[in-house]
């Protein structure tokens, strides 16, 4: 094994590696959110499912949470950085990134805030009506660009450790290339 192998097993692997995994952790919250806590308080009462929420966007903003959500784009960040030499892996730890960055926007420019009007809704029914629907067609955007993101980080980690093929020539067969000699 040469030291470009060694390079490639070795430095950056575990950024990519944490990166992934927060991503993961990021992608899953919001996939529980859309396939199992939305659908469930949807069949209670306007003031269960307000209280809820407002009990869920409480608890959500915690250490635990914030490291996954806001520690995944960092860490994508300086993984892509990391592999800026590496075209395969870079190209798909920029995707990564880009498809993370997005969810995090969205989450900024539409979710959040409809938590906050949430919180300050007075009429159960009246705040629910403005929340639900949106709140859910926009979480399950973002947990499909949180799951995009993972499926690239994903890939770029089997792209580190599989061996690299030696580049082939391009010239076709028969042709001599100009300067050399025949």
């Amino acid at each position: 094994m040469n030291t470009h192998d060694n390079k490639r097993v070795g430095g950056g692997s575990w950024v990519l590696g944490a990166a992934t995994v927060a991503t993961g952790l990021a992608a899953g919250s919001f996939f529980v959110f859309s396939c199992a806590v939305m659908p469930a308080l949807a069949r209670s009462d306007d003031h269960t499912y307000v209280a809820v929420m407002r009990n869920i966007n409480d608890v959500i903003q915690n250490p635990v949470f914030f490291a996954s959500f806001l520690g995944a784009p960092v860490l994508i960040a300086v993984a892509a950085w990391q592999q800026r030499h590496e075209p395969g892996v870079r190209g798909l730890t920029y995707a990564a990134l880009g498809a993370y960055v997005l969810a995090f926007v969205l989450t900024s420019a539409v979710n959040v805030p409809l938590n906050d009007a949430l919180a300050r809704a007075a009429d159960p029914a009246a705040a629910r009506a403005h929340f639900e629907g949106p709140w859910v067609a926009w979480n399950a955007v973002r947990a499909g660009l949180c799951t995009l993101s993972l499926g690239f980080l994903a890939r770029a980690c089997l792209g580190r450790l599989s061996p690299r093929r030696p580049r082939t020539s391009r010239r076709r067969p028969g042709r001599v290339p100009v300067g050399s000699r025949a």
